[in-house]
């Protein structure tokens, strides 16, 4: 068992605090994503879990074993990093090897491991080559391969598909799913890739100024963010908002439309921008800029003065300057309090 907990774990660079008192449970082999923009405290957690950074305060405990006192290798992890970290003198069977040598493991388990865990990432062909005859792609294999070789409890990646091209990326994504899934092996993995994220995680942590904001599976957080944050980061475009003024109990008047909504004293209206209709009846829309995506076509327009943005069919004729009715698909509209950006029930 790999279950993580982290239990109130800050952390502080003299003034500056990176962390705030985070709690995050992970299950045995779950695949967890930690998301969110540069800055916001991914990397410090992952490595406090790793044991590169001690945290100011919490615990953190892997299988039932609190480790924030214990040196990395006595925690049972593997880390893949950004920046691939394979050693150009090496082969990739000795990159591979590498701690497995560490931990003198005798040379028959050496080469099961190695060989096995190369197989699986199909580099089995490139054992005896050096790293400077692989191309980037090859080296990030490797660099999984040799975590995996470890079998560890807890294998964590920091960013590692960052480096590749987006064709690479989508492959590496699908390669790793299945790798990770088959090897049973607990997985957090930073990224400030929402589209990494969506596809890789069985739950997204998505964090914002140290803090994690929402914690939940993907189509939960896009469908149901927790918070403003979280809407407006997630989604690309990005999720549309709308001041709302009450209109009666439990009805809101938003760019002179009246809609349903929650019984609250103050509410901001949201909705993404594939959940818009053009219809005879709705909000009123200003098309500013129409930029064609092959099935879809994505409409940047002015709704009460704000930008507002739709994903419509391709067959949709528009053209900047034109005054179109979007109609909001009714149950996919959220409300957010204006002054917490709080999700309102």
């Amino acid at each position: 068992m790999a279950e993580i907990v982290i239990k109130g774990v800050a952390k502080q660079f003299g003034a500056f605090t990176a962390l705030h008192s985070v709690d995050l449970t992970i299950a045995d082999q779950e695949f967890m994503v930690l998301l969110g923009a540069s800055g916001c405290g991914k990397t410090t957690l992952l490595r406090i879990i790793a044991g590169l950074e001690a945290p100011s305060q919490g615990e953190v405990w892997i299988g039932g074993r609190r480790v924030d006192h214990l040196p990395p290798r006595a925690r049972g992890i593997a880390m893949v990093f950004q920046n691939y970290a394979v050693f150009p003198h090496l082969t990739v069977f000795e990159n591979i090897a590498f701690g497995l040598r560490m931990a003198n493991m005798p040379q028959a388990e050496v080469e099961r491991r190695v060989t096995r865990t190369a197989e699986l990432m199909h580099i089995g062909q490139l054992l005896k080559r050096y790293s400077g005859e692989l191309s980037g792609g090859q080296r990030q294999r490797v660099a999984v391969a040799r975590a995996l070789a470890m079998e560890p409890d807890v294998i964590l990646m920091d960013e590692p598909l960052s480096n590749l091209d987006a064709l690479l990326r989508l492959e590496m994504r699908a390669e790793l799913k299945g790798v990770l899934a088959q090897s049973k092996t607990t997985t957090i993995y930073v990224t400030h890739d929402q589209v990494e994220a969506m596809s890789l995680a069985d739950r997204i942590s998505v964090m914002n100024g140290g803090y994690i904001v929402q914690a939940d599976r993907p189509t939960e957080v896009y469908r149901n963010p927790a918070a403003r944050f979280v809407g407006s980061f997630i989604g690309n475009p990005p999720m549309n908002f709308l001041p709302a003024s009450p209109d009666g109990a439990g009805r809101w008047r938003v760019a002179g439309r009246v809609f349903d909504g929650p019984h609250a004293e103050a509410a901001e209206f949201a909705i993404r921008p594939e959940d818009l209709q053009a219809a005879s009846d709705g909000l009123n829309a200003e098309v500013r800029v129409v930029e064609p995506l092959g099935p879809h076509t994505l409409i940047t327009a002015e709704v009460a003065g704000q930008p507002f943005r739709a994903v419509l069919e391709s067959d949709r004729q528009v053209a900047p300057g034109d005054v179109i009715t979007l109609a909001p698909v009714p149950d996919r509209i959220r409300w957010f309090d204006p002054e917490t950006h709080k999700a309102i029930a």
